[in-house]
């Protein structure tokens, strides 16, 4: 982008197990700084198919965008992000995979210590978290009433998604920033932080779950305004 440009178009990506209805949070405080901001509803059935779905939003944008994503959305954003239209990449506690690489391959050798996800035993091809330990480990510092509605809210996330292989990784030629949230129980800060340091990423830290764009949207959108800035030659 010339420095004559501002970037304008934010499109934000969510996860597995959840909507793009978290985001709201962040919707608001960069609408309120004059970004134009995106929700892709991911079907997070494929990785093929959550990549279309946000190619068919970048293509209806007049403009250049920033492309964010949260744990499994970065995986589609990896990908996605290859689109002439995307000028950069943000990973809010995301996974990052490289090319030949998708969630089942991060994700397969856990190191000691590490927490494990209480992901139940595939239903109809599809995943869900043990409702009862949803808070703990997704979303420990949302208010009670809003987490255990996520946890009954659950999106079906297709075993499907988490093979998708990436074929071409967008931080290999474009610009990144990675949001750690220290106290993740889905993906361990120390996955972060490799992956983040392995793309060459950008990188913020903050303590929060791995619902902080639920919990924390000021220092989401705060890292996402950085990025927007950088790139509009702020």
């Amino acid at each position: 982008m010339s420095e004559n440009t501002q970037l304008k178009n934010i499109v934000l990506v969510h996860g597995g197990f959840v909507d793009g209805s978290g985001w709201q949070g962040v919707h608001t405080v960069l609408s309120k700084q004059g970004y134009r901001v995106s929700i892709v509803q991911n079907p997070t059935l494929s990785l093929g198919g959550d990549v279309a779905a946000t190619h068919q939003l970048l293509e209806a944008l007049d403009g250049p965008a920033l492309l964010v994503g949260h744990s499994y959305g970065g995986t589609v954003i990896t990908q996605a992000g290859n689109h002439e239209k995307v000028s950069g990449l943000v990973y809010i506690t995301a996974f990052a995979p490289d090319k030949g690489e998708s969630v089942n391959t991060l994700i397969a050798d856990p190191a000691p210590g590490d927490p494990v996800p209480p992901i139940l035993p595939p239903r109809d091809g599809f995943l869900f978290l043990d409702r009862d330990k949803f808070a703990a480990s997704f979303a420990a510092d949302v208010p009670g009433e809003l987490a255990a509605f996520m946890a009954d809210s659950q999106v079906p996330w297709g075993v499907a998604a988490l093979g998708g292989v990436v074929t071409e990784a967008a931080w290999q030629t474009k610009p990144s920033w990675y949001l750690v949230a220290t106290d993740d129980r889905m993906i361990p800060p120390t996955a972060q932080r490799a992956m983040s340091e392995r793309a060459g990423a950008t990188v913020t830290e903050t303590p929060g779950s791995h619902a902080v764009y639920v919990s924390n949207p000021t220092a989401v959108a705060a890292i996402i305004h950085q990025a927007a800035q950088t790139l509009s030659g702020r």
